[in-house]
């Protein structure tokens, strides 16, 4: 899955160049489909609950629906690009990566794009696709306040990506298919617990595309604000803090091994 290890310094020029080589181009190509598929799952899945069920909204089955969607649809987009891109497949996984220094700023940048037009495009398909039908966007419910909604989406979005980082763990032993899997019940369980309150986006990629298309911007900023400092503090602890790359001391590289890390 995820390549871990510190980037070298090097000019912005060279930095550059290394975000237009062939295997980047690759990469960004996975991420558009990863993402793409990703977001038709999830927006898809609550158009399908609100078109079976008179009072989606209230009704307890929509949000079970939209959990498993959001499971299965991530662990099967991080599994099918995880060899060309790493499987990030939402915007706060990849500014976390890049603020932990493991990819450089103009290849997120690219990702950036590459996942947002998914999204748009995902979310225009199923506009035209189901005649018209509403696109769902993502809401706070009337007693959430914007800070409170952004600390939500914040701490689900650092959970996803501890989780991101340690199932992509090369110090690990191989996962195979259960690190994405694990990727996946961790939005899956997010979008149980706070569905009701924020939506469980934990996706800025998947909240911008449907608000593009609805036309609804209304709260977009804890879409964005909450997931990426959430996914930035676990990529930093992670890395620095829990599992650091090289153990300080002789004591520390022993418990590693004792647990497998």
């Amino acid at each position: 899955m995820l390549i871990f290890g510190k980037m070298a310094p090097t000019s912005l020029t060279a930095r550059f160049q290394q975000s237009v080589t062939p295997a980047s181009l690759r990469a960004y190509l996975a991420e558009f489909i990863s993402t793409f598929f990703y977001v038709f799952a999830v927006v898809g899945s609550a158009m399908a609950s609100r078109k079976l069920l008179p009072d989606a909204a209230a009704d307890p089955s929509s949000l079970v629906i939209v959990a498993i969607a959001n499971a299965f649809a991530l662990s099967s987009a991080v599994y099918i690009a995880a060899n060309a891109s790493g499987g990030h497949v939402n915007p706060a996984v990849t500014f976390g990566m890049a603020v932990g220094g493991h990819i450089n700023v103009p290849t997120a940048l690219f990702y950036w794009i590459s996942q947002l037009l998914a999204s748009v495009m995902a979310s225009i398909f199923l506009k035209v696709t189901t005649v018209g039908q509403h696109v769902p966007t993502y809401t706070i419910a009337e007693e959430m306040t914007g800070f409170g909604a952004s600390l939500l989406e914040g701490v689900m979005t650092f959970g996803l990506v501890y989780t991101v980082y340690a199932a992509g763990d090369p110090r690990r032993s191989s996962l195979g298919a259960i690190g994405p899997l694990a990727v996946g019940l961790m939005a899956g369980a997010n979008v149980l617990a706070a569905g009701p309150f924020s939506g469980g986006s934990m996706n800025p990629a998947c909240a911008f595309g449907s608000a593009v298309i609805a036309g609804k911007f209304k709260n977009q900023a804890v879409y964005w604000v909450g997931p990426l400092i959430g996914a930035s503090v676990a990529g930093l602890l992670y890395d620095n803090v829990v599992f650091p790359t090289q153990a300080p001391d002789s004591g520390r590289r022993g418990v590693s091994e004792g647990v497998g890390v």
